[in-house]
């Protein structure tokens, strides 16, 4: 008996007849692209099967030999087709970004979305064409499967990021390991409400965070090192997951007059009640800093040792109720050490009587066949967060627009506008300021196949125009306003890939 080859043979026979059927009169090129997108995935599925059948057939040439005992292949058949549907085995993921961002003297230029004075607050502006950093994640999975049906996931992501455009960066390299977790589901023993239950431990990104891609923003982001339980049924349309997420803040200052000799440290420990009631979420979050309250923010002030943040989120299967598309709408609210409402438990320098308020939505749709936008709103105002008596107010609107002009070329627009309105109260040296921020990015763009939202790798060139009020140069001497050829009315050009699987 010979193994067969069946791969190649199988697929082109998938190809060419869904190819027959895709022939349909009158379908106009947009359609046909989605069809022949449609096929790609059909075909990769196809050779996948085809490896499986190649294994299998080289199984039953092995039992027939007497190599192998019946017993002997049916396990092994059993773990290639756990392996060919991607039950078992290993996998790897990956998201990068990387180019250029070259002012309008020939130098690098200052940029990114985190770039305005209200960038630190988590008032982030549209990317396109305003990233200077080369960031990447790789993610190595390895999932199993146990004879009771019981399944396991092991993750481990690597991630580095600099701003340097040289080839070796050992120097300024952020390498840094930012998850290592295991994550048990399917488990016999449990039963009721916890039937489709899964548990985890270890250093990860929360499962459930969600963000605004289009200004590199998290609604809500939630990491540290702890353990969980996902997906906890507790009535018909309600489930439930439960987290202990630990964050350190550590070597701070504990008096004004010598810092550099008497440090503290302490951990930030947050209990987490994340709810889902069909497409709505409600997420509560308590945290407790032990001694954190030692921590020198000024006379007369004291730093949170605890705090609360909740969240209320819809997560809709339309354009805002206006046609086909998705969007994302929430409210956040923290006190204390939950007024850092974006990253959570992440600030140890918030008073105890931090508030913040913060909003956010964005959506996504077709406004004609070869015309896609999507819009997005982000606004935060908070107070008493580090001085006593300050108030950070800001808002972003945001729309990226791009037009599908072949398979494999696109031209997207990008428009961002934030307004500030930031009293620090003299906090690290910083003044009161308002005005507003303006970006304009045009960027022809190149793809394997364009169509939809998050069809990755491309390949973009851009061309930057940003300007915002002189007043907002003087916020801080540390952040890039006001810096040498950088005080607004400011052009800037590049390329840059981006990437993810």
């Amino acid at each position: 008996m010979h193994t067969v080859t069946l791969k190649k043979p199988l697929a082109i026979a998938i190809a060419t007849a869904s190819l027959g059927l895709a022939g349909v009169a009158g379908a106009d090129e947009h359609s046909l692209e989605q069809r022949l997108a449609d096929l790609e995935a059909r075909i990769a599925a196809a050779e996948q099967r085809a490896d499986a059948a190649e294994q299998r057939a080289d199984l039953a040439e092995q039992q027939a030999e007497g190599r192998l005992s019946k017993d002997e292949v049916e396990e092994r058949l059993a773990k290639v087709e756990r392996q060919a549907s991607g039950e078992e085995g290993f996998s790897f993921n990956v998201y990068a970004r990387s180019g250029l961002l070259i002012g309008e003297d020939g130098k690098s230029a200052p940029g990114g979305p985190g770039v305005t004075p209200a960038g630190p607050l988590g008032g982030n502006v549209g990317r396109l064409g305003n990233e200077p950093d080369t960031y990447a994640e790789a993610i190595f999975n390895y999932k199993m499967r146990f004879d009771n049906g019981a399944k396991a996931h092991y993750r481990t992501m690597i991630a580095d990021g600099t701003t340097t455009s040289n080839d070796w960066t050992a120097d300024e390299s952020n390498l840094n390991v930012r998850q290592v977790y295991a994550e048990f589901s399917d488990l016999p023993s449990f039963t009721g409400a916890f039937e489709n239950a899964s548990i985890w431990a270890g250093k990860r990104f929360d499962r459930d965070n969600f963000d605004i891609h289009w200004m590199d923003t998290d609604f809500v982001f939630l990491a540290g090192t702890g353990a969980g339980i996902y997906d906890m049924q507790l009535a018909d349309n309600w489930t439930s997951n439960v987290s202990l997420y630990g964050r350190s803040f550590s070597d701070f200052p504990v008096t004004r007059e010598s810092p550099g000799d008497d440090s503290g440290d302490t951990d930030n420990l947050i209990l987490t009640s994340n709810n889902y009631f069909g497409n709505w979420q409600w997420m509560v979050n308590g945290m407790s800093a032990a001694d954190n309250e030692e921590r020198d923010i000024g006379e007369g002030q004291e730093a949170a040792e605890s705090g609360f943040h909740t969240m209320v989120a819809y997560h809709g299967d339309s354009f805002f109720g206006l046609g086909e598309g998705n969007f994302k709408a929430a409210v956040m609210h923290g006190q204390g050490l939950g007024a850092e409402a974006k990253s959570i438990g992440t600030d140890g320098r918030l008073t105890e009587d931090a508030t913040a308020t913060r909003i956010g939505l964005y959506g996504t749709t077709y406004v004609a066949p070869r015309w896609r936008v999507a819009p997005a709103l982000l606004a935060e105002t908070s107070e008493d967060r580090y001085v006593d008596g300050d108030q950070y107010d800001w808002a972003t609107f945001n729309v990226r627009l791009a037009n599908e002009l072949t398979q494999n070329f696109e031209m997207q627009y990008e428009a961002s506008y934030q307004w500030m309105d930031l009293d620090p109260q003299g906090f690290d040296g910083r003044t009161a300021v308002e005005g507003d921020y303006t970006k304009f990015t045009i960027a022809p763009t190149f793809k394997p196949q364009v169509g939809g939202f998050w069809q990755r790798p491309e390949i973009r060139l851009f061309a930057s125009w940003s300007d915002w009020d002189e007043e907002l140069n003087d916020y801080s001497a540390d952040d890039a306003f006001g810096s040498d050829e950088f005080t607004g009315s400011q052009w800037t050009f590049g390329v840059q890939t981006e990437v993810w699987f």
